[in-house]
């Protein structure tokens, strides 16, 4: 048995017309670790998502959830241990009220509905979304969705996440508070996070380790510090990097400072800046 919540090996997936979506894919996803999956569109990153809780089946390759394999057999498991927050919160919302939708996953594993109802609840309170209750889905904002697909994940209490272009089509207002969460997430350390997305700011700010994918394969994994300051490697996936990046490499070559410090978040590049560059 792995000590990896999620492992994926050798993992290929072509689509119907014979194009290849994904070759030997491999990686691995510990207990509390927040993992990027980034790269360009069209690189792959939602089919492999879609693979982590089976949505998709490995056409090659095993995909092994807390030691199950995704297989037609055990999908009931997997999707309790892994929860999806698709791109588009229509996929994923269909009761009459928020509330129900939220507490339609309790139910489904079986719980009371008093459990359900709380579960339901505590959920909704842990997104800042208690106001959304009876609200109609159908009616409500890109970003309330987005709030309400993600209440209805953390009701089922998965063991890890995957969110598909989390921050995507949403108001600056709702972005940052779907960022705020993930990032409180993060920090309680009690779920493992996958991410998908093509934005290098969100991925700086929020993953320990980033899996960078062009056309299907993994062409680089490793600390966002390392691969976001690889100029070349992110040009060849058709990447820029992280504004705070850009910056801070033009702020050394103007002044000759020494870019050690690294920073990818807008506090830890005021740090360096106060810091006179001293590393």
């Amino acid at each position: 048995m792995s000590h990896h919540t999620i492992d994926v090996t050798g993992l290929g997936f072509s689509y119907p017309d014979g194009t290849a979506a994904l070759e030997d894919v491999s990686f691995h996803i510990g207990h509390g670790e927040s993992v990027a999956i980034v790269g360009a569109n069209g690189a792959g990153k939602s089919t492999l998502l879609m693979h982590l809780n089976g949505f998709l089946m490995p056409a090659r390759g095993t995909v092994n959830i807390g030691g199950t394999p995704v297989a037609k057999g055990t999908l009931a498991d997997i999707r309790k241990t892994v929860g999806m927050v698709f791109q588009d919160p229509d996929d994923q919302l269909f009761m009459p009220s928020v509330f129900e939708d939220v507490a339609f996953g309790p139910m489904n594993l079986g719980q009371s509905p008093a459990e359900a109802r709380q579960a339901a609840l505590d959920a909704l309170e842990a997104v800042g979304a208690s106001g959304l209750e009876q609200k109609i889905p159908a009616y409500m904002s890109g970003g309330e969705k987005r709030l309400a697909a993600i209440a209805g994940v953390l009701a089922m209490r998965p063991e890890v996440i995957a969110f598909d272009e989390p921050t995507s089509d949403l108001d600056p207002v709702h972005a940052a508070r779907v960022e705020g969460l993930v990032g409180e997430l993060r920090r309680q350390g009690e779920y493992g996070l996958v991410l998908s997305t093509h934005d290098l700011d969100l991925a700086a700010r929020i993953a320990d380790r980033v899996v960078l994918l062009k056309e299907g394969s993994i062409i680089a994994e490793g600390p966002p510090r390392e691969l976001f300051y690889d100029v070349d490697l992110l040009k060849g996936v058709g990447l820029i990097e992280p504004r705070v990046v850009r910056l801070w490499r033009e702020l050394c070559r103007r002044t000759g400072r020494d870019p050690g410090p690294r920073p990818l978040t807008e506090t830890e590049f005021v740090a360096a800046l106060a810091d006179g560059g001293r590393a």
